[in-house]
């Protein structure tokens, strides 16, 4: 067999072997096999010089185009298996637009702050604004000018979140309250401030977060949402206290809900009242949620008393006014008659999502 006959071999092994090569890898391996320094054509290139001069160009010329031959036939090949790799890649990811999408749940408002913009907008219509107030306050507008005594229980430590100054320059306290600074226990602290920024007549509402050292259960939070209410003008009279509450807490419930008005004592109030909606669980049967009376308590108020009028620099003789307060939770407890208000803060969207 003479040299010439041996690259044709050669040649249809190696086209043979490209084209059978089933992926990059593959050709690869057939490129140096091939074509590599080791490879036949290779060798053959390399033992022209030891040929007679009458075959060395006959055999040169066969082996280049060998050599070129192969090459064409390496590329056309990598092209070919890149472009179906791209073409399994498409199909793999293929997208179906006819195929209906996946439907992405939209979020909402929580029902938290659902219900504190609804009794809000229940105000508005009466003719109240929004007022608003910190979170951290301070001793005076939380307790003091609202005709809290100096030994008053809230004060202790025990039921009010203070707030210990830290630095070099803080002072060192003993006794139960750490400092003059605390998280407010409620937002009529915003009342103080209304009535000392401006001259009655004032209808404020101030919701809010509000902190107090309680234990969660079913019917406390030790965070909670806060929504009262001041109206200072002149003439003003428990009845009117009393028309306002029954006609928002008819808004609030509807008309098949009972309410009622107890004595009671608020520091700041005079004379004061809690106001009971009847329990939504039982119908007012008696429940562990209204602890067997057919009653939950949804909000205080009274009078404000005078003290607190001059505390802020307005004349009690010539103004009256009211002062109420609520919890959203609550409210919204009521409303939709849960037995535990803590399913509002723990975030579960099986429950949330009902609403």
């Amino acid at each position: 067999m003479t040299i010439t006959d041996e690259l044709q071999e050669l040649r249809e092994r190696g086209l043979a072997a490209i084209a059978g090569a089933a992926d990059l890898p593959a050709l690869e391996a057939a490129r140096v096999a091939y074509l590599g320094k080791k490879s036949e054509l290779t060798s053959t290139l390399r033992g022209l010089g030891q040929l007679a001069a009458d075959m060395r160009a006959t055999v040169g010329q066969h082996a280049n185009e060998l050599r070129a031959d192969f090459e064409e036939a390496l590329e056309q090949r990598k092209a070919a298996l890149a472009g179906a790799a791209l073409s399994a890649t498409i199909e793999s990811g293929r997208l179906d637009v006819s195929l209906p999408g996946r439907a992405r749940p939209l979020g909402t408002q929580h029902l938290i702050n659902a219900i504190k913009d609804e009794v809000s907008e229940i105000f508005f219509g009466l003719g109240y604004r929004l007022a608003e107030g910190p979170e951290v306050e301070d001793d005076f507008h939380n307790f003091t000018a609202l005709n809290h005594s100096p030994m008053h229980p809230a004060r202790s430590a025990s039921d009010t979140f203070y707030v210990r100054d830290l630095s070099e320059e803080g002072a060192a306290f003993d006794g139960p309250e750490p400092s003059e600074i605390l998280m407010r226990t409620h937002t009529s602290p915003v009342q103080i401030r209304t009535l000392q920024a401006q001259q009655p007549p004032v209808y404020v509402i101030s919701p809010g977060k509000v902190y107090r050292r309680d234990i969660a259960d079913p019917t406390h939070l030790p965070q909670f949402t806060q929504m009262e209410g001041l109206a200072i003008d002149e003439h003003l009279t428990f009845a009117d206290l009393k028309g306002t509450l029954d006609y928002v807490v008819r808004k609030i419930f509807g008309e098949q809900r009972r309410t009622r008005f107890r004595p009671h004592f608020f520091p700041f109030t005079e004379p004061s009242a809690e106001v009971d909606v009847s329990c939504g669980v039982c119908g007012g049967v008696g429940c562990r949620f209204c602890k067997g009376t057919g009653w939950i308590e949804i909000l205080g108020c009274g009078m404000v008393d005078p003290n607190v009028l001059v505390n802020t620099g307005i004349d009690p003789e010539r103004y009256q006014g009211f002062a109420f307060g609520m919890g959203v939770e609550r409210i919204a407890a009521l409303r939709y008659d849960m037995p535990d208000i803590r399913l509002l803060i723990e975030g579960d969207m099986r429950f949330l999502r009902q609403f």
